[in-house]
């Protein structure tokens, strides 16, 4: 854990559900004070933390493309990711929460820090999600978001995705590592697996199978099973426009943010093909751009290709930000 671990308290947190909650969320400010420089938040993956230096460590510190030298970064823990070990902070309602809520949670938490406006909201995957969740409930906050290999809506398969996952970790002796070798085999793709292991065999047993393992234990010792599972439920609970009649045009027509889209063209999960459609149904009545990762990898391409991730956020970020330094 990190020792720059900082708490903000939200009592009476009035979930979706109808469920009033006391909460902390837990957050680290990086580089620049907060407001000396613009802001980036920086929302963290589904097994991901506050600490973006450590697990988006290509892209975060000084010189890089989320310059800490030329940038104030903030970044929040989901509330119960048990980021902290504390036991008394995970969630255990899991079933009452949705990703909205914890994107009014962070809409308080940065209203508490006296920020009004973000400059770039970045984030993967469920990170990315949480972006769009937080334009639904605060429309005017961001002046551009990012998110990468994800959605503004959970999809009918990331959905029986989740469920699967939910099962495991209801019903299995190993929930955590059975759990993690399934979610392993979506967040890659056939072709990336074939290109890694070449039905190659160590000591009589498929490669594969060894780095699948590998990865299930992994997170058993680093997560916990009430974590992981709130985290899980989240992710399949997206919908950034569950307020708005299900019009995801109705909502961006709402907020006065940039949309910069970066989807991974072999995305398993997160399919590419949603955003390209999301691209279609808003590009003429919105500031709404569509970038793509070329890879192998799947869903992960966006922890893998660090290159292209690199050159497009670079661009993003010089538009953007020079239209913050004329305001």
């Amino acid at each position: 854990m990190s020792k720059k671990l900082q708490y903000i308290s939200i009592p009476d947190l009035k979930l979706r559900s109808g469920k009033v909650q006391d909460i902390s969320v837990s957050y680290q400010v990086f580089g620049r004070e907060l407001h000396t420089a613009p802001i980036i938040l920086v929302n963290h993956a589904l097994t991901g933390n506050s600490s973006i230096d450590q697990w988006w460590e290509p892209l975060v510190g000084a010189g890089k493309v989320l310059d800490t030298d030329r940038f104030t970064l903030l970044a929040f823990d989901i509330p119960g990711n048990g980021y902290d070990g504390d036991v008394d902070r995970l969630i255990y309602n899991y079933q009452e929460w949705c990703l909205a809520d914890v994107g009014l949670a962070f809409a308080k938490a940065i209203q508490s820090l006296k920020i009004h406006t973000i400059d770039i909201g970045i984030g993967g995957s469920i990170g990315g999600a949480l972006l769009w969740e937080m334009i639904a409930i605060e429309p005017k906050l961001f002046r551009t978001i990012i998110p990468i290999a994800a959605d503004w809506k959970a999809t009918d398969w990331l959905v029986a995705c989740c469920h699967v996952q939910d099962s495991i970790l209801n019903t299995s002796s190993a929930p955590l590592e059975v759990a993690r070798q399934h979610a392993m085999t979506f967040y890659r793709s056939p072709q990336g697996l074939t290109s890694k292991f070449h039905r190659e065999k160590v000591a009589g047993s498929f490669a594969v199978n060894n780095w699948l393992d590998y990865h299930g234990k992994a997170l058993d010792q680093r997560f916990s099973l009430p974590a992981y599972r709130l985290l899980n439920h989240l992710l399949a609970s997206t919908d950034a426009a569950a307020c708005y009649d299900n019009s995801i045009e109705e909502m961006v027509g709402r907020s006065t943010t940039s949309i910069e889209l970066i989807a991974v063209d072999s995305d398993g999960f997160f399919v590419a093909q949603e955003d390209r459609d999301t691209y279609a149904l808003l590009k003429e009545s919105h500031e709404i751009k569509y970038h793509e990762i070329q890879s192998l990898h799947g869903h992960d391409a966006f922890l893998m290709e660090h290159d292209q991730v690199k050159f497009i956020v670079s661009k993003i970020l010089r538009h953007h930000l020079k239209e913050v330094d004329a305001t």
